[in-house]
Protein backbone atom coordinates (compact mmCIF):
# COMPACT_ATOMS: atom_id res chain seq x y z
CA UNK A 1 0.00 0.00 0.00
CA UNK A 2 1.01 3.19 -0.76
CA UNK A 3 0.18 6.51 -1.71
CA UNK A 4 0.51 6.74 -5.87
CA UNK A 5 -1.78 10.23 -6.14
CA UNK A 6 -1.87 13.08 -3.77
CA UNK A 7 -3.55 16.02 -4.53
CA UNK A 8 -3.14 19.44 -3.14
CA UNK A 9 -5.09 22.42 -2.17
CA UNK A 10 -3.61 25.77 -3.84
CA UNK A 11 -5.03 28.90 -3.13
CA UNK A 12 -3.44 32.70 -3.23
CA UNK A 13 -2.38 32.68 0.35
CA UNK A 14 1.05 33.23 2.62
CA UNK A 15 1.36 29.38 3.49
CA UNK A 16 0.58 27.47 0.19
CA UNK A 17 4.05 27.67 -1.05
CA UNK A 18 4.95 25.49 2.14
CA UNK A 19 1.99 23.20 1.29
CA UNK A 20 3.12 22.68 -1.93
CA UNK A 21 7.36 21.40 -0.49
CA UNK A 22 5.32 19.50 1.72
CA UNK A 23 3.30 17.74 -0.68
CA UNK A 24 5.99 17.85 -2.85
CA UNK A 25 7.98 16.01 -0.53
CA UNK A 26 5.79 13.56 0.12
CA UNK A 27 5.17 12.55 -3.60
CA UNK A 28 8.84 12.21 -4.06
CA UNK A 29 9.12 9.69 -0.76
CA UNK A 30 6.56 7.90 -1.94
CA UNK A 31 6.75 7.85 -5.92
CA UNK A 32 3.63 9.83 -5.99
CA UNK A 33 1.66 11.81 -8.92
CA UNK A 34 0.72 15.07 -7.48
CA UNK A 35 -1.99 16.89 -8.47
CA UNK A 36 -2.15 20.84 -8.12
CA UNK A 37 -5.80 21.71 -7.69
CA UNK A 38 -6.70 25.26 -8.44
CA UNK A 39 -10.41 26.33 -7.03
CA UNK A 40 -10.04 29.93 -9.24
CA UNK A 41 -13.20 31.54 -6.50
CA UNK A 42 -15.04 32.32 -9.31
CA UNK A 43 -18.08 30.76 -7.46
CA UNK A 44 -17.08 31.36 -3.77
CA UNK A 45 -17.94 34.56 -4.59
CA UNK A 46 -15.16 36.70 -3.05
CA UNK A 47 -12.26 38.59 -4.60
CA UNK A 48 -10.45 41.35 -2.86
CA UNK A 49 -11.69 44.93 -2.28
CA UNK A 50 -9.17 46.24 -4.30
CA UNK A 51 -8.66 43.98 -7.00
CA UNK A 52 -10.61 45.38 -9.47
CA UNK A 53 -9.93 49.51 -10.69
CA UNK A 54 -13.33 51.32 -10.11
CA UNK A 55 -15.65 52.90 -12.58
CA UNK A 56 -14.99 49.28 -14.98
CA UNK A 57 -17.68 49.06 -17.35
CA UNK A 58 -18.36 45.36 -16.59
CA UNK A 59 -17.09 44.41 -13.05
CA UNK A 60 -18.68 40.48 -13.14
CA UNK A 61 -16.57 39.93 -16.62
CA UNK A 62 -13.57 42.15 -14.92
CA UNK A 63 -13.60 39.77 -12.03
CA UNK A 64 -13.53 36.85 -13.80
CA UNK A 65 -10.58 37.95 -15.65
CA UNK A 66 -8.32 38.44 -12.04
CA UNK A 67 -9.21 35.39 -10.80
CA UNK A 68 -8.73 33.11 -13.81
CA UNK A 69 -5.43 35.34 -14.26
CA UNK A 70 -4.38 34.70 -10.65
CA UNK A 71 -5.12 30.92 -10.98
CA UNK A 72 -2.84 30.80 -13.56
CA UNK A 73 -0.05 32.68 -11.85
CA UNK A 74 -0.51 29.98 -8.20
CA UNK A 75 -0.39 26.96 -10.96
CA UNK A 76 2.59 28.52 -12.93
CA UNK A 77 4.16 28.75 -9.34
CA UNK A 78 3.58 25.59 -8.57
CA UNK A 79 5.47 24.21 -11.66
CA UNK A 80 8.56 25.65 -10.56
CA UNK A 81 8.42 24.66 -7.43
CA UNK A 82 7.92 20.24 -8.31
CA UNK A 83 10.44 20.86 -11.54
CA UNK A 84 13.44 20.90 -9.55
CA UNK A 85 16.20 19.17 -9.49
CA UNK A 86 14.51 15.92 -8.10
CA UNK A 87 11.16 16.57 -10.83
CA UNK A 88 7.56 15.37 -9.00
CA UNK A 89 5.51 13.67 -11.41
CA UNK A 90 2.34 16.12 -11.96
CA UNK A 91 -0.46 17.94 -13.19
CA UNK A 92 -2.64 21.02 -13.03
CA UNK A 93 -5.98 21.49 -12.39
CA UNK A 94 -8.05 24.38 -12.61
CA UNK A 95 -11.63 24.56 -11.59
CA UNK A 96 -14.33 26.78 -11.31
CA UNK A 97 -16.46 25.40 -8.77
CA UNK A 98 -16.34 26.38 -4.78
CA UNK A 99 -13.45 25.41 -3.37
CA UNK A 100 -14.91 22.69 -0.85
CA UNK A 101 -16.70 20.98 -3.82
CA UNK A 102 -13.86 20.63 -5.96
CA UNK A 103 -11.44 19.33 -3.60
CA UNK A 104 -14.01 16.79 -2.54
CA UNK A 105 -14.40 15.58 -6.05
CA UNK A 106 -11.31 15.50 -6.91
CA UNK A 107 -10.06 14.29 -4.21
CA UNK A 108 -12.42 11.49 -4.44
CA UNK A 109 -9.51 10.05 -7.12
CA UNK A 110 -6.64 10.31 -5.03
CA UNK A 111 -4.92 7.97 -2.30
CA UNK A 112 -4.44 11.47 0.21
CA UNK A 113 -5.51 15.14 0.02
CA UNK A 114 -3.30 17.70 1.42
CA UNK A 115 -4.48 20.75 2.77
CA UNK A 116 -3.57 23.84 4.99
CA UNK A 117 -4.50 24.87 8.10
CA UNK A 118 -6.99 27.49 8.51
CA UNK A 119 -5.41 30.83 9.88
CA UNK A 120 -8.15 32.71 10.39
CA UNK A 121 -5.89 35.91 10.39
CA UNK A 122 -5.48 35.89 6.51
CA UNK A 123 -7.08 38.13 4.40
CA UNK A 124 -10.74 38.12 3.69
CA UNK A 125 -10.32 36.21 0.44
CA UNK A 126 -8.94 33.30 1.75
CA UNK A 127 -10.54 30.11 1.15
CA UNK A 128 -14.29 29.42 2.92
CA UNK A 129 -14.08 28.79 6.63
CA UNK A 130 -14.40 24.88 7.89
CA UNK A 131 -12.84 23.68 4.46
CA UNK A 132 -10.47 21.13 6.05
CA UNK A 133 -13.28 19.44 8.37
CA UNK A 134 -15.78 19.72 5.48
CA UNK A 135 -13.50 18.34 2.94
CA UNK A 136 -12.67 15.31 5.88
CA UNK A 137 -16.04 14.93 6.53
CA UNK A 138 -17.06 14.41 2.80
CA UNK A 139 -14.34 12.98 0.46
CA UNK A 140 -14.26 9.77 1.50
CA UNK A 141 -10.06 10.18 1.86
CA UNK A 142 -7.21 10.77 4.41
CA UNK A 143 -6.28 14.61 4.82
CA UNK A 144 -3.21 15.77 6.06
CA UNK A 145 -3.48 19.11 7.06
CA UNK A 146 -0.22 21.46 7.17
CA UNK A 147 0.25 23.90 10.03
CA UNK A 148 0.58 28.03 8.83
CA UNK A 149 2.99 28.39 11.24
CA UNK A 150 6.67 26.88 11.60
CA UNK A 151 7.91 24.46 9.03
CA UNK A 152 6.95 21.15 8.67
CA UNK A 153 9.52 18.45 6.96
CA UNK A 154 7.92 15.89 4.67
CA UNK A 155 10.70 13.27 5.87
CA UNK A 156 8.63 11.96 8.55
CA UNK A 157 10.21 10.47 11.18
CA UNK A 158 8.36 10.18 14.53
CA UNK A 159 4.87 9.50 14.63
CA UNK A 160 1.63 9.83 16.97
CA UNK A 161 -1.04 8.08 16.78
CA UNK A 162 -4.19 9.16 18.75
CA UNK A 163 -5.64 5.86 19.82
CA UNK A 164 -9.32 5.47 21.07
CA UNK A 165 -10.37 2.13 19.90
CA UNK A 166 -13.00 3.90 17.51
CA UNK A 167 -14.02 3.30 13.97
CA UNK A 168 -12.42 6.67 12.94
CA UNK A 169 -9.24 6.18 14.43
CA UNK A 170 -9.33 2.82 13.10
CA UNK A 171 -10.04 4.51 9.45
CA UNK A 172 -7.18 7.24 10.35
CA UNK A 173 -4.49 4.34 10.98
CA UNK A 174 -4.67 2.23 8.01
CA UNK A 175 -5.01 5.08 6.11
CA UNK A 176 -1.45 6.39 7.68
CA UNK A 177 0.11 3.31 6.88
CA UNK A 178 2.84 4.35 4.24
CA UNK A 179 4.17 7.40 6.81
CA UNK A 180 4.11 4.70 9.31
CA UNK A 181 6.07 2.26 7.63
CA UNK A 182 8.65 5.24 6.82
CA UNK A 183 8.78 6.02 10.48
CA UNK A 184 11.29 5.53 12.72
CA UNK A 185 9.05 5.69 15.93
CA UNK A 186 5.30 5.10 16.14
CA UNK A 187 3.75 5.44 19.36
CA UNK A 188 0.37 4.49 20.01
CA UNK A 189 -1.21 6.96 22.71
CA UNK A 190 -5.09 6.27 24.54
CA UNK A 191 -6.19 8.61 27.01
CA UNK A 192 -8.55 7.99 30.03
CA UNK A 193 -9.35 10.58 32.09
CA UNK A 194 -8.92 10.08 35.96
CA UNK A 195 -11.84 8.43 37.64
CA UNK A 196 -12.89 6.46 34.37
CA UNK A 197 -12.41 2.28 34.09
CA UNK A 198 -9.56 1.58 32.35
CA UNK A 199 -11.04 -1.16 29.11
CA UNK A 200 -8.33 -3.15 27.55
CA UNK A 201 -11.08 -5.36 25.77
CA UNK A 202 -12.03 -2.33 24.02
CA UNK A 203 -8.84 -0.53 22.94
CA UNK A 204 -7.12 -4.17 21.82
CA UNK A 205 -3.97 -2.61 22.07
CA UNK A 206 -1.66 -5.76 22.24
CA UNK A 207 -3.71 -7.01 19.33
CA UNK A 208 -3.43 -3.70 17.33
CA UNK A 209 0.26 -3.76 17.73
CA UNK A 210 0.73 -7.16 16.37
CA UNK A 211 -1.75 -5.95 13.70
CA UNK A 212 1.04 -3.20 12.88
CA UNK A 213 4.46 -5.58 13.13
CA UNK A 214 2.28 -7.17 10.60
CA UNK A 215 3.26 -4.38 8.35
CA UNK A 216 6.36 -4.18 9.31
CA UNK A 217 5.88 -1.45 11.74
CA UNK A 218 7.41 -1.49 14.93
CA UNK A 219 4.98 0.79 17.37
CA UNK A 220 4.95 1.11 20.92
CA UNK A 221 1.80 2.41 23.70
CA UNK A 222 1.21 3.87 26.50
CA UNK A 223 -1.98 5.18 28.35
CA UNK A 224 -2.04 8.31 29.87
CA UNK A 225 -4.21 9.20 32.72
CA UNK A 226 -5.24 13.01 32.42
CA UNK A 227 -7.36 15.21 34.43
CA UNK A 228 -7.15 18.06 31.11
CA UNK A 229 -9.08 18.68 28.27
CA UNK A 230 -8.19 15.57 26.05
CA UNK A 231 -7.30 18.00 22.97
CA UNK A 232 -4.88 19.79 25.15
CA UNK A 233 -3.62 16.41 26.35
CA UNK A 234 -3.09 14.95 23.28
CA UNK A 235 -1.18 18.12 21.47
CA UNK A 236 1.11 18.73 24.62
CA UNK A 237 2.08 14.73 24.63
CA UNK A 238 2.74 14.38 21.28
CA UNK A 239 5.19 17.72 21.61
CA UNK A 240 6.72 16.08 24.70
CA UNK A 241 7.58 12.99 22.39
CA UNK A 242 8.44 15.53 19.36
CA UNK A 243 6.86 14.17 17.36
CA UNK A 244 6.56 15.51 13.70
CA UNK A 245 3.35 13.89 12.64
CA UNK A 246 -0.15 12.97 14.62
CA UNK A 247 -2.75 10.48 12.98
CA UNK A 248 -6.05 10.95 14.57
CA UNK A 249 -9.66 9.97 13.30
CA UNK A 250 -12.02 12.81 12.68
CA UNK A 251 -15.96 13.01 14.38
CA UNK A 252 -18.38 14.81 12.77
CA UNK A 253 -22.59 14.90 13.18
CA UNK A 254 -25.14 16.45 10.35
CA UNK A 255 -26.82 18.91 11.84
CA UNK A 256 -29.56 20.90 9.14
CA UNK A 257 -27.65 19.44 6.65
CA UNK A 258 -23.99 21.30 7.89
CA UNK A 259 -21.45 18.60 9.03
CA UNK A 260 -20.19 19.45 12.39
CA UNK A 261 -16.98 18.58 13.80
CA UNK A 262 -16.77 17.52 17.36
CA UNK A 263 -15.03 19.07 20.59
CA UNK A 264 -11.51 17.17 20.58
CA UNK A 265 -11.24 17.36 16.51
CA UNK A 266 -11.98 21.42 16.62
CA UNK A 267 -9.28 22.08 19.21
CA UNK A 268 -6.58 19.81 17.76
CA UNK A 269 -7.34 21.70 14.33
CA UNK A 270 -7.07 25.21 15.59
CA UNK A 271 -4.44 24.48 17.91
CA UNK A 272 -2.23 22.30 16.03
CA UNK A 273 1.54 22.84 15.15
CA UNK A 274 2.45 19.70 13.48
CA UNK A 275 1.08 17.85 10.66
CA UNK A 276 -1.76 15.90 11.09
CA UNK A 277 -3.24 13.11 9.63
CA UNK A 278 -7.09 13.03 9.85
CA UNK A 279 -9.74 10.54 8.66
CA UNK A 280 -13.42 9.98 8.88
Amino acid sequence: MDFKTILVHLDHTDRCSARVAFAAGLARAHGSHLIGLVPTGLYDGVIPADAIPTGVTDFIAESADHLRRRAEAISESFKVRVSGPIPVSHEIRLTDGTAVDAIVQHGRSSDLIVLGQEDRSASSDAPAHGLVPRVMLQAGRPVLVVPYAGSAEPKVKNVFVAWDGSRASAVAMRAALPLLAKARQVKLVFCRRLGEPHEPARLLVAETLQWLQRHGIKATAEEDVIEIDIAAALLSRACDLGADLMVMGGYGHSRLREMVLGGVTQQILAHMTFPILIAH
